[in-house]
């Protein structure tokens, strides 16, 4: 049976790339550590590691169990946490994971104002490309609390905030500034800035587009989130992204898209949150109140 103490030493080894750091980062003797390593392969019938000239990597095996010893400590560690926070030994912290749209958007709101009110409370927070990886951060045990897209196929409570809107942005003397709302498919002849395919947000606009009957040309494409709306008013093209993630001093154009392009947002747990996640969750649902169009 694997030991918490090996699943950690083997989860260093892989992060650091070398046996030498990954003992000195755990402050143990690297003879040490490649005994408990041997001892773990033997439990689990198979060789872990792979050691190269520079580095160390997981063989297949290790790939294989990886994600479970990452989840073994973190379990142990919110384990830790909430016995701490009972016993009044201190205030805790919280692991929050979220997309790159929502973490740039939404949360900045709801952390302000869960500062203010638990000053002494630890937020870590975990941000994702795509609403698939944050899911597969949930299940691996890496957050407490997940904020992205509502998850299809979730066993556990799903909390929904409500629709994000999305906008259409472009240069301050673009045409566009003479109308409220334009519909996509006029945009169909237009340059766009698009996301990068990792982003999940590339998949908004793709499906915004080939409803509207087109697929859009690319400009260039981005993995930051933030990115976009700056490179459309800076006059490269189009660009559909989340109206809450432009700040009142955007100075670029942003008219509604027709029909509506709206994304649903939620907040979702593993069974039976601890009473600290339960309270981030009911104020991340007071901040959220009126933010959305259907919240």
């Amino acid at each position: 049976m694997a030991t918490l103490r090996q699943w950690e030493y083997l989860v260093a080894i892989v992060d650091e790339g070398s046996f030498t750091r990954a003992a000195e980062a755990l402050h143990v003797t690297q003879p040490g550590l490649s005994h408990q390593v041997r001892t773990l392969e033997r439990a689990l019938g198979g060789p872990l590691l792979e050691r190269l000239p520079r580095s160390v990597r997981p063989t297949p095996l290790g790939r294989a169990v990886l994600p479970h010893a990452r989840a073994a400590l973190a379990d142990a560690h919110r384990a830790l946490c909430a016995a701490r926070r009972t016993a009044g030994l201190e205030a805790g912290e919280l692991d929050v994971a979220t997309v790159y749209s929502v973490g740039l958007g939404v949360l900045p709101d709801v952390l302000r104002f869960w500062r203010k009110a638990h000053p002494a409370v630890r937020i870590r927070l975990h941000e994702h490309r795509h609403a698939d990886h944050l899911r597969e951060a949930m299940l691996a045990g890496q957050a407490d609390i997940a904020v992205g897209p509502t998850p299809g196929d979730w066993d556990g409570p799903v909390h929904v905030l409500g629709e994000e809107e999305f906008v259409v942005v472009a240069q301050p003397d673009d045409p566009l500034a003479t109308v409220r709302s334009v519909e996509l498919a006029a945009l169909a002849d237009r340059q766009w800035v698009h996301y990068s395919p990792g982003n999940g947000l590339a998949e908004v606009v793709d499906t915004a587009c080939a409803a509207a009957g087109f697929r859009p040309r690319a400009a260039v494409r981005t993995e930051q989130t933030a990115a976009a709306p700056v490179f459309a008013a800076s006059g490269l093209g189009v660009a559909l992204v989340p109206g809450n993630i432009l700040s009142p001093a955007f100075d670029g154009v942003v008219v509604r898209p027709s029909p509506a392009v709206t994304r649903a947002l939620a907040a979702y747990t593993r069974h039976d949150p601890d009473p600290l996640t339960s309270a981030f969750l009911r104020a991340l649902e007071g901040c959220c109140r009126g933010l959305f169009t259907d919240s």
